[in-house]
């Protein structure tokens, strides 16, 4: 016999190599992709979904941070023609006033 049929005392026949293809049922092969399929635009509208809520929140942020510096920038007015603005004398006495826009302190936490 020739080497290259005789392996392991085990006769190889000429031909096609490997597994054999199992025969699929094409319709349960059609409907596992469409079912992936589905399963794909699942979660792309949840990614989506996820990163319209994130924008949102930090546009939200940039709005409040907007505010704030625009409270800043008033009082840097003030300041500049010999006015103390009365938040400013609120947080030097230690009193407790909150300036427009709610409390900065807040603002800078929802940032993180």
């Amino acid at each position: 016999m020739d080497d290259n049929k005789m392996l392991a005392g085990k006769v190889k026949k000429p031909g096609k190599r490997g597994r054999k293809p199992a025969k699929i049922d094409l319709k349960a092969k059609l409907e596992r992709s469409r079912q992936s399929a589905r399963e794909c635009r699942a979660r792309k509208k949840l990614r989506y979904q996820y990163l319209e809520e994130l924008v949102s929140s930090k546009e939200r942020a940039i709005c409040a941070l907007r505010e704030e510096l625009e409270m800043y920038k008033q009082w840097c007015s003030a300041m500049d023609q010999g006015k103390i603005p009365s938040e400013i004398k609120a947080l030097l006495t230690g009193d407790e006033l909150k300036p427009p826009g709610g409390s900065s302190t807040k603002t800078r936490k929802s940032i993180s």
